[in-house]
């Protein structure tokens, strides 16, 4: 096991490149599953989560090839589908929450499946009951097998239909179009994800020789074709490495450039800083965060209190909310974040407690946080990193403590940020890794 070892308090500058996104190379690595021909998906980052499911493909026959770095070519023309049943198939993808992406693909191509329930992230109940009655409108099947805690799906064909998807689900959506690009007719799904991530896989998809339409809406369109070829793909930054890296310059910045954030594509989250007072300048395709001695939260036109809440696209992504948190501790002024998708996402906030943050944890879903406006540091400590997303916020505010700090359980970090601590060090940080 590893853990950071954390000097807090020293200021950071220049200029930081943010990596592939997370979310969009899971769901396009899996779309080469449709395809018998070369696949080469560029800018994917070098992260455990990704890293995991593409072993995971290799072991079921997809062959990989690495050109250069950041840059893999899939070709999934001889899979073994006896393995693709097997127990230790099945245990693999029940520690990977990304496995559950190949459903769609698998049951495309094959008209078969077998899934256990995925790993990842411990934030609450994360049901795939989207992604079943996704499959099942479409035509297939599916029963769990008892003994093997293990769901079988299977179609004779999969027809296109008319569904409305009970839940916004990012990972459904994905997953039912991957699933219908080769079903017979044509399929609407209506109340569908439209997050850049599921644009981007649609947009690979139409390049593989798919008929999709009402990308970025909430209304897409598939026309089932017969197969599907190879295509190039290049993955966008990750918005919410570039929200954690806009939260990291307000809180220990001398100024810091994010370069080439693809702009358009992060939507509301630099206005959520922003309502939290953090200046952010737009120079091109770059963000430049200045140092900030003092940041004041907005309210409302009303006079009310500033809420900050998650919402489906184009709302604010829930990735960030814990990061938005840490930010406010050293505001001045106060704001109640509300964690409306996951349950289980703000218990970290004791640990910032234990470090001196005014915070009042009202519910399992809502905090208010009261922020010091740098009139009280932090105070170094000890801590675990529970998810991806809280182990971020918690090496911001270890970065601005006074004093040294752990995290141990780092591998959660790993999973979504690619080599942070070298980075953030090149910066000015005081990162180390060790073991224990």
């Amino acid at each position: 096991m590893q853990s950071f070892i954390i000097e807090g308090g020293r200021r950071l500058s220049g200029t930081i490149l943010p990596q592939g996104a997370k979310n969009e190379a899971l769901e396009v690595i899996c779309a080469s599953l449709l395809t018998t021909e070369p696949v080469l998906i560029k800018n994917i980052p070098d992260i455990l989560d990704v890293n995991n499911l593409i072993l995971l493909l290799e072991s079921i026959g997809v062959k990989v090839k690495r050109p250069a770095k950041g840059e893999y070519l899939f070709q999934a023309d001889d899979l073994d589908l006896d393995y693709l049943q097997s127990d230790e198939f099945v245990s693999r993808c029940s520690s990977l929450r990304g496995s559950v992406l190949m459903i769609g693909p698998l049951l495309a191509r094959y008209h078969k499946a077998t899934i256990a329930k995925p790993g990842g992230d411990k934030i609450g109940r994360r049901r795939l009951d989207t992604h079943f009655l996704g499959f099942k409108s479409l035509g297939a099947n599916f029963e769990r097998v008892e003994g093997r805690d293990v769901f079988e799906l299977s179609a004779a064909k999969l027809k296109g239909c008319h569904m409305l998807l009970d839940e916004a689900s990012v990972t459904g959506t994905a997953n039912i179009i991957m699933s219908s690009v080769l079903a017979e007719g044509t399929t609407t799904i209506y109340n569908a994800a439209c997050e850049p991530y599921v644009q981007q896989l649609c947009h690979l998809l139409n390049n593989m020789g798919a008929q999709i339409s009402g990308i970025a809406s909430n209304l897409i369109t598939i026309v089932g074709v017969k197969k599907l070829h190879g295509a190039e793909h290049k993955v966008l930054p990750d918005m919410i490495e570039v929200g954690s890296f806009i939260g990291m310059a307000a809180m220990v910045g001398d100024g810091i450039r994010i370069k080439d954030v693809s702009l358009k594509n992060l939507g509301i989250i630099p206005d959520a800083f922003r309502r939290l007072g953090i200046r952010i300048k737009v120079e091109g395709d770059d963000l430049f965060i200045p140092r900030h001695s003092h940041y004041q939260i907005d309210s409302f036109i009303d006079g009310t209190i500033m809420t900050l809440a998650d919402a489906p696209w184009p709302g604010l992504t829930p990735d960030l909310l814990s990061v938005l948190l840490v930010v406010a501790t050293q505001a001045r002024g106060s704001v109640l974040i509300h964690q409306k998708m996951f349950e289980s996402r703000l218990f970290f906030v004791d640990k910032l407690i234990d470090m001196g943050a005014q915070i009042i944890l009202c519910d399992p879903h809502r905090a208010v946080v009261v922020g010091h406006d740098h009139k009280l540091r932090l105070r170094a400590g000890r801590m675990t990193s529970p998810d991806i997303r809280a182990g971020i916020a918690l090496l911001i505010a270890a970065m601005s403590a006074d004093g040294t700090s752990r995290i141990d359980n780092i591998a959660q970090i790993d999973r979504g940020y690619e080599d942070i601590e070298s980075r953030l060090n090149q910066l000015g940080a005081n990162i180390q890794r060790v073991e224990y």
